[in-house]
């Protein structure tokens, strides 16, 4: 099933977190962090948004950094995924 975001919104995936600490230490699950890296999966189309333009600044296939608490998590035929909106998206990694 695909997912086609409205408006200024964007789907996004988490990436797999770091297991081991930089020293070694193996962390449990309960221990890790939510991870604030995704890959974009899809993008809306943007244009007018509660009366403003939005031009969409991000694209399918890159990584970007987001907001701790933003959006809302689907389960989509066993895909967690992540709906934000674009501006929830602080920065794209290269």
């Amino acid at each position: 099933m695909k997912v086609k975001p409205l408006g200024d919104r964007v789907v996004i995936k988490n990436t797999e977190s770091e297991e081991t600490t930089k020293s070694g230490i193996i962390l449990t699950g309960a221990a890790k962090e939510k991870p604030q890296m995704a890959e974009v999966i899809s993008v809306g189309p943007g244009g007018n948004v509660d009366g403003k333009e939005i031009t969409m600044h991000v694209t399918a296939g890159q990584k970007v950094i987001y907001s701790k608490y933003a959006g809302t998590e689907v389960k989509i035929d066993g895909e967690e995924l992540i709906i934000v909106r674009q501006s929830d998206i602080l920065a794209i990694v290269e």
